[in-house]
């Protein structure tokens, strides 16, 4: 069994609310911390669904048990862009709740295999679904100077990127790149001691940028977001939990666009009316003893929206 530990758990489910015989929707299933805390809320007569791209999560000896002890679990093997595909072409009904966990899971960080870790060697993969082409290996090796500077920047927010391109680029005219070490070495030569003194590894920003690139991981979203919330019944609700600036943001705008009434300027007392409304204001965050406990715990925004 893994040490995953589900981030803002007892938060998510509160705000989730799951009753007894509902139909839920688990569209990041990870280690299935959440998928069991919603199947115990709703009894044998509830049914959940729940997807996840990454095989071994489906494999995993936590999903082995919940599927041994929960008849109403159903697991998808799917990237969460297409769950609403999914549940039309299925004849699914409205769901009662949806939730989604966007970190990655502790076994894939933790496992030098998976290429995410800065921390371990291991191949320079990074694939959430290793059935999927593209590699960060891939990436480094054939992008242009000008792509790679722009995901850095963009999805790294990486201050000095420009020096980290110059670094790879160098790097992969004599030897391509194929481990995670190698490149976390050449980071750590091109970056200048100014940035190396700065608080985190160095190069977390770079391999959070390579991990959203491979694995689309905000086209994906902005496609769950745009479609997900109109698969809620009445009073159902959308609960995610994220994990960086440029995920909380698009949760944040699309809610807002979901929910808050635009005046038509033709008619200015019939505001525009929104079938959703923002259950949280603002987003709950972890506390500090769940911080102190797990420290992926310190970056995460849990955001709520109900159907009306």
């Amino acid at each position: 069994m893994s040490g995953h530990q589900s981030v803002l758990l007892e938060e998510s489910i509160a705000l989730l609310n799951p009753k007894p015989g509902g139909f839920y929707v688990d569209l990041t299933f990870g280690r299935g911390g959440t998928s069991r805390a919603i199947l115990e809320k709703i009894g044998p007569r509830g049914r959940l669904l729940a997807f996840d791209k990454d095989l071994e999560a489906l494999s995993s000896p936590e999903a082995i048990a919940l599927k041994k002890q929960y008849a109403n679990l159903q697991l998808v093997h799917s990237d969460y862009r297409s769950a609403s595909e999914y549940l039309s072409a299925n004849n699914y009904p409205l769901a009662d709740g949806i939730t989604a966990d966007l970190g990655v899971s502790s076994p894939q960080f933790d496992e030098g295999e998976r290429g995410f870790s800065y921390r371990m060697d291991g191949p320079l993969d990074m694939r959430m679904d290793q059935s999927a082409s593209l590699t960060a290996a891939m990436v480094l090796n054939t992008y242009s100077p000008q792509k790679l500077l722009q995901i850095f920047e963009k999805y790294g927010e990486e201050e000095e990127a420009k020096r980290a391109v110059k670094g790879i680029v160098h790097r992969r005219e004599e030897i391509p790149f194929t481990r995670t070490l190698e490149l976390v070495e050449v980071l750590k030569n091109s970056f200048s001691n100014k940035r190396l003194s700065k608080k985190g590894h160095p190069a977390k920003k770079i391999f959070q940028a390579l991990r959203i690139e491979v694995n689309q991981e905000l086209s994906s979203l902005e496609k769950m977001l745009e479609e997900i919330p109109f698969h809620l019944k009445e009073n159902g609700r959308l609960v995610i939990i994220s994990f960086h600036s440029l995920e909380d943001r698009l949760v944040k705008n699309n809610f807002r666009e979901l929910s808050v009434e635009e005046i038509d300027r033709h008619s200015p007392v019939n505001p525009q009316k929104k079938d959703f409304r923002i259950v949280t204001r603002k987003p709950l965050v972890a506390e500090e003893k769940e911080i102190d406990s797990n420290i992926r715990a310190h970056s995460a925004k849990l955001r709520a929206l109900e159907r009306k």
